[in-house]
């Protein structure tokens, strides 16, 4: 692995080793991967389990990120729904300097990188849009706040009448349980969670439609359809929501 550059203070680092360009906080544990030779895939599970809100939102007009990281799904949002506005808020400022080393798109009238405090952002109750998701880490893991019933609540406050929240969290956390206890009573029960691709991970989906019901052999119908137009497992990922945290595989 070759360190390729990193912040004053060392508290991020970017390097490259098999064709991976990655982001991490520490100098071993990864937050974001870039394919070199393809920099809009995504080179990681967890990210492309996170693009399962596809399946319940698959023409979305506006889609709000929470956490820059290497911009994979910013990236890949951008490249394959042309329709969409791409807006992703990102707390530290260092983090957005990285943009051109993982070729993230210039600011333009559908892409967009607000440096931001999310939860100051979602609590003045000006955000909307159709799917948001939540991939904000530090150094010291999931911050406390970014996890709160009320922050949920006021991520679900932002949504469109049909919207999706999707949650990217780490499955060896203690606090996985009491995460998912406040999701399902923010949203009245209406979520559906894995374990990501090749990866620790637990992606969570959550639906602000009070009428959404899941017929599980229509998702997968629908899964199939959208494949045509996107390089993922999208009926991998209908597979493991319907099995859950038992999935095996």
């Amino acid at each position: 692995m070759t360190v390729i550059s990193e912040t004053i203070e060392k508290d991020l680092y970017v390097t490259i080793k098999n064709g991976l360009k990655s982001l991490h906080f520490d100098g071993q544990s990864i937050q974001s991967a870039m394919d070199v030779d393809d920099p809009y895939v995504l080179a990681l599970g967890y990210s492309q389990t996170m693009m399962g809100f596809l399946l319940f939102q698959a023409q979305p007009a506006h889609l709000l990120i929470v956490g820059l990281g290497g911009g994979s799904l910013p990236k890949y949002c951008y490249r394959y729904l042309p329709g969409c506005k791409v807006t992703t808020l990102e707390i530290n400022p260092e983090v957005i300097a990285l943009r051109n080393e993982f070729f993230i798109p210039k600011d333009n009238e559908r892409f967009k990188i607000i440096q931001a405090d999310a939860v100051e952002h979602f609590a003045k109750g000006s955000a909307s849009a159709d799917v948001i998701m939540l991939d904000a880490y530090n150094k010291d893991g999931l911050p406390a706040e970014l996890a709160s019933e009320s922050y949920y609540d006021h991520c679900r406050m932002a949504l469109s009448e049909q919207g999706v929240l999707v949650v990217n969290l780490w499955g060896t956390d203690a606090k996985l349980s009491i995460y998912l206890e406040r999701l399902k009573r923010v949203f009245n029960g209406r979520i559906w969670y894995c374990r990501a691709f090749n990866s620790y991970n637990v992606i969570v989906f959550a639906s602000n439609d009070e009428n959404h019901k899941i017929n599980w052999i229509k998702l997968l119908f629908a899964a199939s359809k959208l494949e045509a137009d996107h390089a993922l497992d999208l009926q991998g990922i209908v597979r493991r929501l319907r099995a859950g945290l038992v999935y095996v595989g």
